[in-house]
């Protein structure tokens, strides 16, 4: 156990300054004072944008504000000897053919696919010798029939049309996340190249009218009904519908029974890697090789990525139009076009001169529903977590279950909704919903020998405590020992096995990752945030009523989760407007 260094210190609060990445992206570009294209913030949105548009020939440039690039995909070693994913932790949405495009394969990226993918254990008494049952699912239909005939054969037999159902709506509206919503005004009013161009945009969605056709009405409810309502209609089992009904949460303040908790979960399914729809995987090296992989793609083609570069603000001409930007340090740097991957609250409430935008579009912007309820909080321990439900194997290997998403406090749908209404009531969860990683059991990269790093991904947290308090260290701790305590439950030993953890609340998450309200997808996920309206109607298209600036984060269209698509849509619409000026 020495080597897991045991004598650390127990809690984290900020992270050291890793000396190794800054010295790589510091040799990555001398600064110009002019570029064609500038962009605000090295997240894996801004990395993807740059990529394309160095690849279209546009000379582009980055600037981030902190010291490492990747945004919310990082990699820090917070404690001494384990690398984290600090903040996204698991990898799925990344769209395809951005791997392909970008040659991230070539550039370093590795990954470790994972089957099964979600493991829940049961908390049950008066078993006497006999182990709590628990749910494992995986890519293997029949096993996981097996599983889920432990508590319905119902549900057993019902599972495979349920997956077949959901499969449909996902490749009915994959082809919608990588094209610019249709530009309705355009389309009836514009000038003609406009309009031919707003075709191309229709066409995704004649698409998916068409693989749905007559089952429409039952896919419509499940993207504007309360998830527990569809699952309510599928299934019986509890522990079934609850392990499905986390990905309708996931990330959102919201119930299994919100209207519309439909779609997240959806959001969360459609995803895949190296050909497997619906698969999950671990980065090896954590996600911040991602980000290296991208930016490594980006400059090759010439691009220039700079660190500890903060933009102030975003410089306008007389005319209108965007000339480049400030930097913190005072420096000017001309460009035709800027793109934000900043949220769009910092985006155009901070950064952007409010004398150029509309009192109405400010507005709007500034009444995004930004709630979050997740605390983050990444653990190193000197063993694997011992689940009584599946006990260890002998000699400490990780076992199937240990690469899985593990739901924790996930056994029933109603409580996941108590714990939901404790949040809006200000409280953090007295059983808070967890979901438990150990990418170190895939990536031993990541941690000493013998050792884990453990994500916690974990809500419902309000931004705002009640009674006045808030996120101090004391109330941080506080909730960090309840989480620790019902893992405890499930997994007796895990609180001595605890080398040091780091707590992100969603102050934290907004403080350090520029997350609004600690939103890890820049605003939610709700049917009155998407698609057209994402981030506000009539702006949904990556422009903005300032000519020159476009959004290409997870604030724009099609949304949150480590996809790309913002990036890459975006710096298509740019460099289409680029060969206009």
């Amino acid at each position: 156990m020495a080597a897991c260094g045991r004598g650390l210190c127990r809690a984290v609060s900020a992270s050291p300054r890793p000396a190794w990445r800054q010295a790589h992206w510091e040799a990555r570009g001398n600064l110009k004072p002019e570029y064609d294209a500038v962009v605000i913030g090295a997240g894996h949105n801004g990395l993807v944008a740059a990529a394309y548009l160095q690849r279209l020939g546009v000379s582009t440039a980055v600037f981030e504000r902190r010291h490492v690039i990747g945004g919310a995909a990082v990699t820090e070693e917070i404690i001494p000897g384990f690398k984290f994913s600090r903040a996204s932790y698991l990898l799925s949405l990344l769209r395809p053919q951005i791997y392909t495009d970008l040659e991230l394969k070539k550039h370093g990226l590795r990954l470790h696919l994972r089957n099964p993918y979600s493991f829940s254990p049961m908390l049950e008494e008066g078993t006497g010798s006999k182990a709590p049952r628990s749910l494992l699912l995986g890519a293997d239909m029949a096993e996981n029939q097996k599983q889920i005939a432990q508590f319905s054969q119902k549900d057993a037999q019902a599972f495979p049309r349920y997956e077949e159902f959901m499969n449909c709506l996902a490749s009915a509206i994959d082809p919608l996340l990588d094209v610019a919503p249709v530009d309705l005004t355009a389309f009836q009013r514009g000038p003609l190249l406009q309009r031919v161009r707003s075709l191309a945009t229709l066409k995704p969605l004649l698409q998916a009218g068409r693989i749905l056709g007559p089952q429409l009405p039952l896919y419509y409810e499940v993207l504007t009904a309360p998830i527990a309502k569809v699952l309510d209609q599928w299934f019986e089992s509890e522990p079934l519908k609850a392990t499905l009904a986390t990905d309708a949460v996931i990330g959102a303040m919201a119930s299994p029974h919100t209207q519309g908790s439909g779609y997240v979960l959806l959001h969360h399914v459609m995803g895949g890697l190296e050909g497997m729809r619906g698969a999950w995987g671990y980065v090896q090296g954590g996600m911040g090789a991602l980000s290296d992989a991208i930016a490594s793609s980006a400059t090759t083609h010439g691009a220039s990525i700079f660190t500890e570069k903060a933009v102030a603000k975003v410089q306008v001409s007389s005319d209108g139009c965007v000339r480049g930007v400030v930097l913190r340090d005072g420096t000017e740097v001309r460009s035709k076009v800027v793109l934000s991957n900043a949220s769009p609250q910092v985006t155009f409430l901070k950064l952007a001169p409010q004398e150029w935008l509309p009192e109405e579009f400010v507005e709007r912007i500034s009444q995004l529903d930004t709630q979050s309820p997740v605390t983050k909080i990444n653990v190193a321990v000197d063993r694997l977590p011992n689940f009584l439900a599946v006990p260890n194997a002998p000699g400490g290997q990780p076992l199937p279950h240990h690469q899985c998403s593990i739901h924790l406090n996930c056994e029933d749908t109603l409580l996941l909704h108590q714990a939901f209404e404790d949040a809006m009531d200000g409280l953090p969860s007295h059983r808070p919903m967890i979901e438990l990683c150990i990418p170190s059991s895939l990536d031993p990269t990541l941690a000493p020998p013998g050792c884990h790093v453990i994500s916690l991904f974990t809500q419902y947290t309000p931004y705002t405590l009640a009674g006045g308090k808030v996120w101090d260290e004391q109330e941080r701790n506080t909730y960090a020992d309840k989480v620790f305590d019902c893992i405890e439950a499930y997994a007796p030993g895990f609180k001595a096995s605890v080398v040091g953890r780091d707590i992100l609340t969603p102050p934290d998450l907004e403080r350090i990752f520029g997350l609004p309200g600690g939103n890890i997808f820049h605003g939610a996920m709700s049917l009155d945030q998407l698609y057209f309206a994402r981030p506000v109607p009539l702006h949904s298209d990556y422009r903005c009523p300032l000519r020159g600036l476009y959004l290409c984060g997870s604030g724009a269209h099609p949304g949150g989760g480590v996809m790309g698509a913002a990036g890459r849509n975006a710096a298509h619409v740019v460099f289409s407007d680029l060969k206009s000026m």
